[in-house]
């Protein structure tokens, strides 16, 4: 791990081939207290060279690179010696994907689509965990070393709307993503054991976020029903 610039400043790399979202990153990072980005590329190759020529304490890595998938970027990372954290900042929602990142040692891992709220709390919660490791400082129990490891991966404030949970959202993504088509909402309801209200509430908070989508169900005469279907 780097040792912050003289300044106290933790340095950013920002890795992202999407120029709009790049230039999002970038400024968001530099609206939160505590880091300064040094460098914004677009490939794992031009990554890798800022690497080996610059101080960088944290890189903010997208996994879906034009010329190599972000994991291998960590791991080439890592054989060339490099020891700057990684935070995932990446719409990949593949579950072996997000078990290989923890494996590599990945800190924080924030899906897109994202406001600047929530990538600041992760920054935030990132720039304590660092504050808690002081190079060649030692620990003198298991509920400080629980601490240090529950530190780097900390779990921001819940930017959910008031009354909504992340277990529910979490059991409802998961309905959409396994159904074979569209549930509506009373059959994301009957499914899940809440009420009607709850799962369209739910399932709405999804197409805000741009993770479901709506569409409109035909079956015979009458109004159409609204379903939701997953869109990753």
């Amino acid at each position: 791990m780097a040792e912050p610039s003289p300044q106290g400043l933790l340095r950013v790399l920002v890795v992202e081939d999407e120029p709009i979202a790049a230039e999002a990153h970038t400024a968001y990072v530099g609206r939160v207290d505590g880091f300064e980005v040094v460098a914004t590329v677009g490939t794992s190759q031009a990554a890798l060279k800022t690497l080996q020529d610059k101080e960088i304490d944290v890189v903010l890595l997208d996994m879906n690179l034009p010329d190599r998938h972000g994991l291998d970027v960590v791991r080439a990372m890592r054989a060339a010696g490099h020891r700057a954290d990684v935070i995932a900042v990446t719409s990949a929602r593949d579950l072996d994907v997000v078990r290989t990142a923890v494996s590599l040692g990945i800190v924080q891992y924030v899906l897109k689509p994202f406001v600047f709220a929530t990538l600041r709390e992760r920054l935030l919660a990132y720039r304590a965990y660092r504050s808690q490791v002081t190079s060649g400082a030692e620990v003198g129990t298991q509920a400080e070393v629980d601490e240090v490891f529950a530190g780097a991966r900390a779990a921001a404030e819940s930017r959910l709307p008031k009354g909504m949970g992340e277990e529910l959202l979490a059991k409802v993504s998961r309905a959409l993503r396994d159904a074979d088509g569209g549930r509506s909402a009373t059959e994301l309801a009957e499914a899940l054991g809440v009420s009607r209200v709850t799962a369209r509430r739910y399932a709405e908070h999804l197409c805000e976020t741009r993770v479901a989508v709506r569409r409109s169900r035909y079956a015979g005469a009458g109004r159409p029903e609204v379903e939701y279907l997953w869109s990753r």
